[in-house]
């Protein structure tokens, strides 16, 4: 018996040993599979604002090959690349391999990119960039890229930009990192231009807008068909809208009660085509007092036409049916729409 419990305690360890191995290399594959590099010191690490990230594209604006990476290993001097152009202007790329002391460097490369030939820009001139840096893993065949996700403004009081700490001496020259193989070594820059909007989407809100009540009569209301009737479309803001019903009933009304729904239709010429809110008391007249049936609805309607928001039971066909309740006189509806806030968007300057 003691045997037996002294088997199964072994059997159960050994399977939580197996489940804790296969948990780990799946997180592994996981973590791997999101792009990633599991026991990377650089997968993903913000440091002082700092982001570093991983990925397999080449730098788009300059890569700077160096061989024979170890002569120039314990130089304070910075290397400055060849002018290379890019969005316009021309640049060069600036090296530190011991840091750059001035910018905190110490115990790790620094990274910058200087603007070049700025005598023949306009006075005044100012250049806004998304900077990244980036140091080349040979190894995993990636780039490391080095940004602080902020606009850098190139100016003449401020021509070079860029990181004193783009990666520790200690990971780059960590031959199992990868940065380094063969003695050589590669580094890269990435030059985007912001350039600031000049034009902004304004989207204003209007409460009881301009001719925002529509009134729909319905005559001969017993010999409609069933199907759905539409009214005439109307303008309210920058679009027209419309009202449309089955005198049979829709949806969970039917056959019991009326409904009635508000559709976005097209845009006035010349309008900012956008989603539009809309807001809007539907009503059915009570043509004897003011005893009116009345929903309200509010909605983002989509640029397409024909989307409608409403209700199926705006009233009962028994009481629409009693004429002591005054909603169907003379064999005749009255519909409302009153918008009572529409969305109107304009593009203006920024």
């Amino acid at each position: 018996m003691d045997n037996q419990k002294w088997s199964l305690c072994f059997i159960s360890l050994a399977f939580l040993f197996i489940t804790s191995c296969s948990a780990e290399f799946l997180i592994r594959q996981v973590t791997e599979g999101r792009g990633t590099e599991y026991n990377s010191s650089y997968r993903l690490e913000a440091n002082l604002g700092v982001t570093r990230v991983l990925r397999e594209e080449r730098p788009s604006s300059k890569i700077v090959t160096i061989t024979s990476c170890s002569t120039i290993k314990g130089r304070s001097e910075p290397y400055e690349s060849s002018i290379f152009e890019a969005a316009g202007y021309k640049w060069r790329l600036v090296l530190y391999m011991v840091g750059n002391p001035n910018d905190g460097g110490n115990d790790h490369i620094s990274l910058y990119v200087r603007i070049e030939d700025t005598g023949s820009l306009p006075y005044g001139w100012e250049v806004n960039v998304d900077l990244k840096l980036f140091v080349h893993n040979p190894k995993l065949h990636k780039y490391l890229g080095v940004t602080d996700g902020s606009v850098k403004r190139y100016n003449n009081a401020k021509k070079e930009w860029g990181y004193g700490q783009s990666i520790p001496l200690s990971t780059f020259y960590n031959t199992n990192e990868g940065y380094i193989e063969g003695d050589t070594c590669g580094f890269g820059a990435e030059i985007l231009i912001v350039n600031p909007a000049q034009q902004q989407e304004k989207v204003t809100f209007i409460s009881n807008p301009p001719n925002n009540v529509f009134t729909w009569k319905i005559l001969r209301f017993s010999t409609l068909e069933d199907k759905f009737y539409y009214s005439d479309d109307f303008l309210v803001g920058d679009r027209y809208w419309k009202l449309g019903f089955n005198p049979k009933g829709d949806g969970g009304g039917r056959p019991h009660a009326l409904p009635i729904f508000f559709y976005a239709q097209g845009f006035r010429p010349n309008a900012v085509a956008t989603n539009t809110w809309g807001a809007v008391n539907l009503r059915l007249k009570n043509q004897r007092t003011s005893n009116h049936r009345q929903i309200y609805s509010a909605a983002w309607y989509p640029i397409r036409p024909d989307y409608g928001v409403g209700v199926n039971n705006i009233i009962l066909f028994t009481d629409l049916n009693d004429a002591s309740k005054g909603y169907l006189v003379n064999d005749a509806i009255i519909f409302e729409a009153e918008v009572v806030k529409v969305s109107v968007t304009n593009i203006v300057s920024a």
